[in-house]
Protein backbone atom coordinates (compact mmCIF):
# COMPACT_ATOMS: atom_id res chain seq x y z
CA UNK A 1 0.00 0.00 0.00
CA UNK A 2 2.74 2.46 1.10
CA UNK A 3 4.47 1.79 -2.24
CA UNK A 4 1.86 2.67 -4.30
CA UNK A 5 1.11 6.27 -2.48
CA UNK A 6 4.91 6.70 -2.91
CA UNK A 7 4.05 5.84 -6.86
CA UNK A 8 1.25 7.79 -7.30
CA UNK A 9 3.31 10.44 -5.89
CA UNK A 10 5.83 10.15 -7.92
CA UNK A 11 3.32 10.04 -10.91
CA UNK A 12 2.06 13.43 -10.06
CA UNK A 13 5.31 15.45 -9.70
CA UNK A 14 5.96 13.69 -13.12
CA UNK A 15 2.47 15.24 -14.70
CA UNK A 16 2.97 18.67 -12.72
CA UNK A 17 6.46 18.92 -13.56
CA UNK A 18 5.69 18.33 -17.63
CA UNK A 19 3.02 20.62 -17.31
CA UNK A 20 5.03 23.26 -16.14
CA UNK A 21 7.68 22.62 -18.59
CA UNK A 22 5.21 23.06 -21.76
CA UNK A 23 3.41 26.17 -20.35
CA UNK A 24 4.44 28.99 -22.80
CA UNK A 25 6.61 31.73 -20.80
CA UNK A 26 5.07 34.99 -20.64
CA UNK A 27 6.47 38.43 -19.60
CA UNK A 28 5.33 39.61 -16.39
CA UNK A 29 5.58 43.09 -17.76
CA UNK A 30 2.21 43.23 -18.87
CA UNK A 31 0.83 42.69 -15.52
CA UNK A 32 2.20 45.48 -13.65
CA UNK A 33 2.26 44.39 -10.35
CA UNK A 34 -1.16 42.32 -10.69
CA UNK A 35 -1.56 38.72 -9.76
CA UNK A 36 -0.39 35.99 -12.14
CA UNK A 37 -1.78 32.81 -11.30
CA UNK A 38 -2.54 33.97 -7.80
CA UNK A 39 1.02 35.17 -7.00
CA UNK A 40 1.29 38.93 -6.29
CA UNK A 41 4.50 40.56 -8.32
CA UNK A 42 6.81 41.91 -5.60
CA UNK A 43 8.07 45.72 -6.72
CA UNK A 44 10.22 48.05 -5.32
CA UNK A 45 10.80 51.59 -6.14
CA UNK A 46 14.23 52.18 -6.59
CA UNK A 47 14.07 56.13 -7.52
CA UNK A 48 12.49 59.10 -7.27
CA UNK A 49 13.02 63.10 -7.98
CA UNK A 50 10.41 65.59 -7.02
CA UNK A 51 10.88 68.41 -9.23
CA UNK A 52 9.36 71.68 -7.60
CA UNK A 53 8.52 73.46 -11.01
CA UNK A 54 5.24 75.20 -11.70
CA UNK A 55 3.10 71.75 -12.37
CA UNK A 56 5.07 70.44 -9.30
CA UNK A 57 6.20 66.97 -11.15
CA UNK A 58 7.57 63.51 -9.47
CA UNK A 59 9.42 60.89 -11.45
CA UNK A 60 9.63 57.02 -9.93
CA UNK A 61 11.49 54.09 -11.31
CA UNK A 62 9.86 51.08 -10.13
CA UNK A 63 11.11 47.57 -10.78
CA UNK A 64 8.40 44.80 -10.73
CA UNK A 65 9.94 40.92 -10.15
CA UNK A 66 8.48 39.16 -13.05
CA UNK A 67 6.33 36.33 -12.40
CA UNK A 68 7.95 33.91 -14.36
CA UNK A 69 11.08 33.99 -13.54
CA UNK A 70 11.93 35.36 -9.95
CA UNK A 71 15.62 36.13 -10.61
CA UNK A 72 14.08 38.66 -13.53
CA UNK A 73 12.65 42.06 -13.24
CA UNK A 74 11.25 44.72 -15.66
CA UNK A 75 11.91 48.93 -14.50
CA UNK A 76 9.20 51.24 -15.17
CA UNK A 77 9.80 54.90 -15.10
CA UNK A 78 6.51 57.07 -14.09
CA UNK A 79 5.58 60.60 -14.39
CA UNK A 80 3.49 62.01 -11.57
CA UNK A 81 1.62 65.55 -11.40
CA UNK A 82 0.74 67.59 -8.13
CA UNK A 83 -3.81 67.60 -8.96
CA UNK A 84 -5.47 68.79 -5.68
CA UNK A 85 -2.85 68.71 -3.60
CA UNK A 86 -1.70 64.99 -4.01
CA UNK A 87 0.67 63.08 -7.05
CA UNK A 88 -1.89 61.29 -9.81
CA UNK A 89 0.10 59.01 -12.16
CA UNK A 90 0.30 60.87 -15.82
CA UNK A 91 1.95 58.46 -17.71
CA UNK A 92 4.92 55.79 -17.82
CA UNK A 93 7.13 53.78 -20.11
CA UNK A 94 9.34 50.57 -19.55
CA UNK A 95 13.33 51.04 -19.39
CA UNK A 96 14.63 48.41 -21.00
CA UNK A 97 13.43 45.27 -22.20
CA UNK A 98 10.37 43.44 -20.07
CA UNK A 99 12.19 41.11 -17.57
CA UNK A 100 15.31 42.64 -19.34
CA UNK A 101 17.18 42.95 -15.74
CA UNK A 102 18.12 41.31 -13.32
CA UNK A 103 15.98 41.89 -9.91
CA UNK A 104 18.88 41.42 -7.08
CA UNK A 105 21.49 44.08 -8.90
CA UNK A 106 18.97 46.66 -10.45
CA UNK A 107 17.14 46.31 -6.70
CA UNK A 108 20.35 46.08 -4.52
CA UNK A 109 22.76 48.87 -3.76
CA UNK A 110 24.38 50.67 -6.53
CA UNK A 111 22.05 49.61 -8.83
CA UNK A 112 20.98 53.07 -10.09
CA UNK A 113 24.25 54.36 -12.05
CA UNK A 114 22.18 57.85 -13.44
CA UNK A 115 19.36 59.00 -12.58
CA UNK A 116 18.68 62.57 -13.77
CA UNK A 117 15.88 64.99 -14.25
CA UNK A 118 15.57 68.67 -15.26
CA UNK A 119 12.88 71.29 -14.38
CA UNK A 120 12.19 72.13 -18.09
CA UNK A 121 9.62 71.84 -20.77
CA UNK A 122 9.62 69.28 -22.40
CA UNK A 123 11.41 67.65 -18.77
CA UNK A 124 14.18 65.25 -19.57
CA UNK A 125 15.09 62.50 -17.62
CA UNK A 126 17.73 60.05 -18.11
CA UNK A 127 18.19 56.64 -16.53
CA UNK A 128 21.16 54.22 -16.45
CA UNK A 129 20.76 50.85 -14.14
CA UNK A 130 23.49 48.45 -13.14
CA UNK A 131 23.22 45.24 -15.03
CA UNK A 132 25.55 43.32 -13.01
CA UNK A 133 28.20 43.99 -10.93
CA UNK A 134 30.80 42.91 -13.29
CA UNK A 135 29.16 43.95 -16.58
CA UNK A 136 28.78 47.30 -14.71
CA UNK A 137 25.82 49.91 -16.10
CA UNK A 138 23.65 49.91 -18.45
CA UNK A 139 23.75 52.43 -21.41
CA UNK A 140 22.04 55.89 -20.68
CA UNK A 141 18.20 55.98 -21.72
CA UNK A 142 16.50 59.34 -22.89
CA UNK A 143 12.67 60.13 -22.27
CA UNK A 144 10.93 63.58 -22.00
CA UNK A 145 7.91 64.35 -20.89
CA UNK A 146 5.85 66.07 -22.94
CA UNK A 147 2.23 68.00 -21.95
CA UNK A 148 2.11 64.58 -19.00
CA UNK A 149 3.24 62.17 -21.93
CA UNK A 150 6.82 59.87 -22.05
CA UNK A 151 8.19 60.62 -25.55
CA UNK A 152 12.15 58.74 -26.58
CA UNK A 153 13.67 62.05 -26.87
CA UNK A 154 15.73 60.28 -30.05
CA UNK A 155 19.31 61.11 -28.32
CA UNK A 156 19.26 57.68 -26.68
CA UNK A 157 22.75 56.28 -26.64
CA UNK A 158 23.10 52.88 -28.87
CA UNK A 159 24.20 49.77 -27.93
CA UNK A 160 27.68 49.14 -30.19
CA UNK A 161 27.10 46.18 -33.04
CA UNK A 162 29.05 42.66 -31.50
CA UNK A 163 29.77 43.77 -28.23
CA UNK A 164 28.05 44.54 -24.67
CA UNK A 165 26.60 47.61 -23.40
CA UNK A 166 28.23 47.79 -20.04
CA UNK A 167 28.25 51.38 -19.59
CA UNK A 168 30.58 52.75 -17.44
CA UNK A 169 31.60 50.11 -15.17
CA UNK A 170 32.70 47.25 -17.29
CA UNK A 171 35.69 46.25 -19.97
CA UNK A 172 33.09 46.15 -23.13
CA UNK A 173 34.67 48.59 -25.80
CA UNK A 174 38.31 49.83 -24.23
CA UNK A 175 40.75 48.30 -26.17
CA UNK A 176 43.42 46.13 -24.52
CA UNK A 177 46.11 48.89 -24.36
CA UNK A 178 43.44 50.92 -22.62
CA UNK A 179 42.64 48.23 -20.38
CA UNK A 180 46.54 47.83 -19.43
CA UNK A 181 46.89 51.13 -18.35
Amino acid sequence: MAALARGSAVLVTAAATAAMLSAPAESSEADHGRTNGGRASETRQIASSVLDADENVKFTLTAIRSTVDPLKASVRLKAFVRQHGRFVLSDEVRVGAADGWFWFPVTGRGAICEFSTASTDPAPVTASLLITPSIGCSLPERFELRDGRFEADGHSAQAPRGGVGAGGGGMAGRTAAQSAV
